[in-house]
């Protein structure tokens, strides 16, 4: 398995754990929201069931961003290899090493560290276009890209 491989199934299995976690906590939701009875203080059972009712909402809307999330990553090819910074390129850089696809933080791939970075984050955005030898300026640090796979 090459690193792009490697690292796109690293950024899959986060982002399925992510929404696992999200339909669990859903799940448990709709299960409290069923069984909440109506007790003699009926505005604590009303306020029970409101605040239950915003936690589901909030965990759609969760899951909705995991969902696209999940679009985005399905939009890499990981057999390609590329000449500049795009979405699926792996590019490695005298300061850190990036997947461009979807935001997941820090992966290790045969002891190398990367950042699963999106697009349209601040590092994403100036790494879009850029080839080896191209200097980039970020927070006050320059560096150089090595290479672009």
């Amino acid at each position: 398995m090459n690193v792009k491989e490697a690292l796109y199934n690293s950024c899959l299995e986060i982002v399925n754990k992510r929404q696992a976690t999200i339909q669990d906590t859903f799940a448990g939701i709709q299960e409290a929201m069923l069984s909440e009875t109506k007790s003699s203080a009926g505005d604590k059972h009303e306020t029970g069931r409101a605040m239950l009712q915003l936690e589901r909402e909030k965990l759609g809307n969760q899951l909705a961003e995991v969902q696209k999330v999940k679009e985005i990553l399905f939009k890499v090819d990981q057999k390609s290899t590329v000449s500049q910074g795009c979405l699926g390129s792996v590019v490695y850089t005298t300061q850190a090493n990036y997947f461009i696809s979807v935001s997941v933080g820090e992966i290790i791939v045969n002891n190398d560290k990367f950042y699963a970075i999106a697009t349209n984050t601040p590092i994403g955005k100036l790494l879009l276009g850029k080839k080896v030898g191209d200097s980039i300026s970020f927070r006050n640090q320059s560096f150089v890209i090595e290479k672009v796979l």
